[in-house]
C-alpha cells in the first residue's frame, strides 16, 4: 500500500543578500520579461507549494538575526510561519527549472529527509523537524554565536539533520550568478531554456 502523503510545504525565496559582487539587487535583474524574484516565486508555485514567501529585509520576512546569512533567513521564516516543511530557492539561479524542484520536493517528502543536489546545499527541501529546530536554537543562542555574531552555513545545518543528496540531470540548472560576468553568461542560455520550457508545457497541456 502506498502511504505517500504530501506534506504542507512553504515555498521560500532567499533574497536577503547584499548583492555586493553583482553591484545591483539580484532580485530585480530581468530574466527575459520577468525579474529574478518573480521567476523564483513562479518556479516554486509550479513545483506545487501552497504558499510562497520571500525572506530578506526588503521583503516579507525580515531577518530576526542581522547578517546571519541564508540560515538566518531560514530561521526567521520558521519563527514566523512555523511550517512543517520548506522548499527553499535562492534568488540567483536563473537556469533552475520547476521539474528539478518537483523532484527535490517529492523525494524529500517520501524520505522525510532534507533533500538537495550533489555539491549544492540549495535549492533545498527541508522538513522542519526536531533536528532542525535544535540546530537553529543552538546556533543562534550559543555563547560562540553571541561572541562571533556570524551565522552558520547551510552545509553546517545539513550535517546535523537527516539528509540525502541527489544527482542533477543537468548541471546547468545549478549555475548561480553572483557577478555581472556570470549574469551575462547565464543570459546566453535564456532563449534556449525558454524554448525548451514552452515545448514541455505544450506536451504537458496538449
Amino acid at each position: 500500500m502506498n502511504t505517500y502523503k504530501p506534506t504542507h510545504c512553504l515555498g521560500v525565496v532567499l533574497a536577503g543578500g547584499l548583492s555586493t559582487r553583482m553591484g545591483e539587487d539580484k532580485a530585480l535583474l530581468k530574466r527575459n520579461n520577468i525579474n529574478m524574484l518573480d521567476y523564483a516565486k513562479q518556479l516554486l508555485t509550479q513545483a506545487g507549494v501552497e504558499q510562497v514567501i520571500t525572506s530578506g529585509n526588503k521583503h516579507q520576512v525580515a531577518d530576526i538575526v542581522e547578517q546571519a546569512g541564508p540560515v538566518g533567513g531560514i530561521y526567521s521564516v520558521i519563527k514566523r510561519y512555523k511550517p512543517s516543511a520548506m522548499l527553499i530557492m535562492p534568488v540567483d539561479l536563473p537556469l533552475m527549472t520547476s521539474d528539478a524542484l518537483v523532484t527535490l520536493k517529492k523525494l524529500g517528502e517520501l524520505s522525510q529527509k532534507a533533500c538537495f543536489f550533489e555539491g549544492h546545499s540549495i535549492p533545498l527541501y527541508l522538513p522542519v523537524n526536531a533536528f532542525v529546530e535544535l540546530f537553529l536554537q543552538q546556533a543562534f543562542q550559543s555563547h560562540a554565536y553571541q561572541q562571533s555574531r556570524k551565522g552558520p552555513s547551510i552545509r553546517a545545518l545539513l550535517q546535523q539533520v537527516p539528509h540525502q543528496a541527489i544527482k542533477a540531470d543537468n548541471q546547468k540548472i545549478l549555475f548561480n550568478t553572483n557577478t555581472p560576468q556570470e549574469w551575462q553568461q547565464a543570459k546566453k542560455s535564456f532563449a534556449n531554456t525558454q524554448v525548451e520550457k514552452n515545448t514541455l508545457l505544450g506536451v504537458n497541456h496538449g
